[in-house]
C-alpha cells in the first residue's frame, strides 16, 4: 500500500482506530471513542440522580462533567451548523439544554445532550461498517514473489529440466516490481502472488480465496493459475501473465471498492421531519415570546410572560421522545440479535431486511459445511485381503499429518473405527500433484501402494477395473462427489467424498419461502453439476453456477436494483457481492475475515436457522417504531400546545416530556426478547 501523510489519512474518512499514526494501544481507546463518552456521561447522569438529595454539590460537579464530556462536542457541531445556516435536530437539542440551564434545570438539559450524544456517536461508528473490508484484504494479498533470475524463453525452448531451472538464481522481489513475462518460483504451502501459466512443476492448488471452493485442483505444465490460489503440496514454476494492478486479488479489492460507492443509501424520512421540525419550533418559540404579549395584553417577563411560555414550550417540544422513538427501538432489536448471536453493523439494516423480496445463497462453506466427508467406499477387485477395513487402515497412516482437505475427511474415518489395524509403512514417497506412494506390510511382507488421484495407476489396471472404476465416476459426478484411489496387492478402493449439506438447510430454506415470504436462490463459483445437486436437495429453484467474483456482483447488482435482495456468503470472492447487495449476510466462524468486513450482518454462530428469525424481527421491529413515534408525536403536540397558551407550568411540560420519554423507552424494551 503507498504511504500517506498524516492529513491525507483523516481527509480519507476512514476510521479513527485502524490509524497507522498511533500505537497498538492507543487504538484500542480510541475505538468508538464516542460511543464510550456519552455512556459515560449516562452513568454519571444516574449517579447525579442519586447523589441529589445526599450531596447536592456533588450532584452538581457530574452534571457539569456531562455538560463538558458529551455539551462541547455538541456545541462546537452546532455552531458549524449555524455558520453553514442548517437548521437541524442538533441544534434544537443544543438549544434546549442551553435553555434548560437557563431555567435553572440542568439535569432535563443533561439528559437532553447525552440521549444525543448516545444516538450521534452511535450513528459515526456504525458509518464505518464496511471500511476496513480493503484493509484487511491487503493483509492477505502476498506482497514478495520469488524470482528466477537470468531465465528467459529463449533458455526454455532448448527443454532444460525443471531440476536445470531451479539452479537458477533465485531472489525475493515486490510483486510491484514483477513485470509480464517474469519467471517465479512457488513453494508448496504459498499463495499465488500473481497471475500466470506454469512452465515446470505438478501440484494441487485450491480457489478458497476466489471462488470460495476448497475442493483441490491438479495443476500440470501450461495450465493458467489466477493470483490469490494456494498451492498445496508441489513446487511451481510460472511465469507472470499480469503485473500486480492488473491481477486477479487487486480486482477483487477493486471491486469491494466499487461496490461500497454503489451501496443504495437509505433516505430516512424521519431525518427529514425532524430538520423541518427543528427549524419550526425555533422559529414558534422566538415569535410567540413577542407576538403574544402583543396581540394579548400578557407581559414578557414573569411566571405567566410571554418569554416563560416560550422557553415552557421550547423544552415541551424538545424531541427527547422523538430522538429516542428509533434509536432505542433499534438498540433494542440490535441487542436482542447479538444474544442470539447476530451482529448488525447499523439498526438501518432492518428497513431493508423489512422490504427484502429475495435472498441469494453462495453454496460451498453457505449452504454446505466446506468439509469433505467420506461416503462411499468401492472395492474392485476379487481378492479377499486387503479388505475395506484394512483399506482404511492403510489409507489413514498414509495421510497422516498432511492438511490436505480430503486427508482430513480419511482421518475422520480412522476415529470412527473401532480396533483400528496398526499398519507399517516405509519408503514413503509424495508424488506432487498426485498423491502417495510407500510400501506397506501386508501379509507379512511390504508391498508397494498408491494413494491420490486415478490417472496416476489407471495403465496398471486390468480392462474390467477400469470399467467398474468409469462407472463410479460417473455415478459421483452425478451426486457432485470427488474421488480419491487407493491401490494396493493389484486391488482398488474408491473413496467417494462429499460435501455435507449443512443440518436444518432444507427447513430453513422451507420457512424462508413459506413464511417469510421470499424468493430463494443461489449464485456459486462451483460447477454446475455440483450446485445443481446441491440445489435439487434443498429444493432451491434458480441456480447461478460457474461464477467468478465480478459475474457475482454483476447478477447481485442487476437483482439489488430490481428487487430488495439479500446475499449469505462465507468466502473472499463473496466480499463484492456482499457490500453490493442490498444486504450483506456473512458467517462469522468460518467466513473470511473480507466477508465479514464487508457484509451488513455477521452470523457469528454461523447458524442459517437465526435467517427466519431475523427477517420476522425486522416486522415486529418496524411495527415498535411507528407506536414509538405516533406516542411521542402526541404527548409532545399535547404539551406544547398547552404550554403556548399557559395551561401548564415548566415542571408539568417537563413531567409530560419525560413520560413520554418513558412511554417510548419502555415500549421498545419489548423488543429486547430474543
Amino acid at each position: 500500500m503507498k504511504q500517506i501523510s498524516f492529513d491525507e489519512f483523516f481527509l480519507s474518512g476512514m476510521e479513527e482506530s485502524i490509524s497507522p499514526f498511533l500505537t497498538d494501544n492507543s487504538k484500542k481507546w480510541i475505538k468508538n471513542l464516542g460511543l464510550k463518552i456519552s455512556i459515560f456521561s449516562a452513568i454519571l447522569f444516574i449517579f447525579s440522580l442519586i447523589f441529589f438529595n445526599i450531596n447536592n454539590i456533588l450532584s452538581y460537579f457530574l452534571i457539569s462533567l456531562i455538560y463538558f464530556s458529551v455539551g462541547i462536542p455538541a456545541l462546537l457541531s452546532t455552531i458549524e451548523n449555524l455558520k453553514k445556516l442548517d437548521i437541524n435536530i442538533n441544534v434544537l437539542m443544543t438549544l434546549a439544554a442551553i435553555i434548560a440551564i437557563l431555567l435553572k434545570r440542568p439535569f432535563e438539559g443533561a439528559l437532553l445532550i447525552v440521549l444525543f450524544g448516545i444516538s450521534n456517536a452511535l450513528e459515526k461508528t456504525l458509518s464505518y461498517k464496511t471500511k476496513s473490508a480493503i484493509h484487511h484484504l491487503n493483509k492477505i494479498s502476498p506482497t514478495k514473489a520469488y524470482i528466477i533470475q537470468n531465465l528467459t524463453d529463449k533458455i526454455l525452448s532448448e527443454k532444460i529440466e525443471e531440476e536445470t531451472i531451479l539452479n537458477f538464481s533465485i531472489h525475493e522481489k515486490s510483486i510491484k516490481e514483477v513485470s509480464i513475462g517474469d519467471y517465479i518460483f512457488i513453494k508448496a504451502g504459498e499463495i499465488i502472488p500473481l497471475d500466470g501459466v506454469v512452465i515446470g512443476g505438478i501440484s494441487s492448488i485450491t480457489l478458497e480465496h476466489l471462488t470460495g471452493e476448497t475442493t483441490p485442483i491438479f495443476t500440470k505444465k501450461n495450465d493458467l493459475i489466477p493470483a490469490g490460489s494456494r498451492n498445496l503440496d508441489g513446487i511451481l514454476i510460472i511465469k507472470v501473465l499480469k503485473t500486480s494492478y492488473d491481477s486477479t486479488l487487486n480486482q477483487i479489492i477493486k471491486l469491494i471498492s466499487s461496490a461500497q460507492k454503489a451501496k443504495p443509501k437509505i433516505e430516512k424520512l424521519f431525518d427529514k421531519i425532524t430538520k423541518k421540525y427543528a427549524s419550526s419550533i425555533i422559529i414558534f418559540a422566538f415569535l410567540f415570546s413577542i407576538i403574544i404579549p402583543i396581540l394579548f395584553s400578557i407581559p414578557y417577563f414573569g411566571m405567566n410572560g410571554s418569554i416563560y411560555r416560550a422557553l415552557t414550550f421550547l423544552i415541551a417540544a424538545s424531541p427527547c421522545a422523538l430522538i429516542i422513538a428509533i434509536p432505542a427501538a433499534y438498540l433494542s432489536t440490535l441487542s436482542s440479535c447479538t444474544k442470539r448471536g447476530v451482529i448488525l453493523k447499523g439498526g438501518v439494516i432492518f428497513d431493508t431486511l423489512y422490504n427484502c423480496k429475495i435472498i441469494a445463497f453462495d453454496k460451498t462453506g453457505t449452504l454446505t459445511k466446506a468439509s469433505f466427508e467420506c461416503t462411499n467406499i468401492d472395492k474392485i477387485g476379487k481378492e479377499k485381503h486387503p479388505d475395506i477395513k484394512e483399506a482404511i487402515a492403510i489409507a489413514t497412516t498414509l495421510e497422516k499429518g498432511s492438511t490436505h482437505p480430503l486427508a482430513k475427511a480419511l482421518l475422520n474415518l480412522k476415529k470412527k473405527e473401532k480396533n483400528f489395524l496398526k499398519i507399517f509403512i516405509k519408503n514413503f514417497k509424495s508424488i506432487p500433484g498426485y498423491g502417495i506412494t510407500a510400501d506397506v506390510k501386508i501379509k507379512n511382507s511390504y508391498q508397494k501402494v498408491f494413494l491420490g488421484l486415478s490417472e496416476y495407476i489407471e495403465k496398471k489396471l486390468s480392462n474390467d477395473q477400469k470399467e467398474d472404476l468409469k462407472k463410479i465416476k460417473e455415478a459421483a459426478y452425478k451426486k457432485a462427489q470427488t474421488i480419491s484411489v487407493l491401490y494396493v496387492d493389484k486391488q482398488l478402493f474408491v473413496f467417494r467424498f462429499s460435501d455435507s449439506i449443512r443440518t436444518n438447510a432444507k427447513k430453513i430454506i422451507s420457512t424462508l419461502k413459506k413464511q417469510n415470504k421470499l424468493e430463494v436462490i443461489m449464485i456459486t463459483g462451483d460447477n454446475k453439476n455440483s450446485a445443481d445437486f446441491v440445489a435439487n436437495t434443498l429444493q432451491i429453484e434458480k441456480v447461478f453456477s460457474n461464477l467468478k467474483p465480478k459475474d457475482k456482483l454483476d447478477i447481485v447488482e442487476k437483482l439489488s436494483k430490481d428487487k430488495n435482495l439479500a446475499m449469505v456468503g462465507d468466502g473472499i470472492n463473496d466480499a463484492p457481492s456482499l457490500a453490493r447487495s442490498n444486504i450483506g449476510i456473512s458467517l462469522g466462524k468460518i467466513g473470511s475475515k473480507t466477508a465479514v468486513d464487508a457484509s451488513d450482518i455477521i452470523l457469528v454462530k454461523d447458524d442459517l436457522s437465526s435467517l427466519p428469525w431475523l427477517f420476522k424481527k425486522a416486522k415486529k421491529l418496524r411495527s415498535v417504531v411507528i407506536q414509538n413515534l405516533i406516542v411521542a408525536l402526541f404527548i409532545i403536540l399535547f404539551a406544547s400546545s398547552f404550554a403556548l397558551f399557559g395551561l401548564i407550568p415548566l415542571y408539568l411540560a417537563v413531567l409530560l416530556h419525560e413520560g413520554g420519554t418513558l412511554i417510548v423507552g419502555l415500549n421498545s424494551l419489548r423488543l429486547l426478547k430474543k
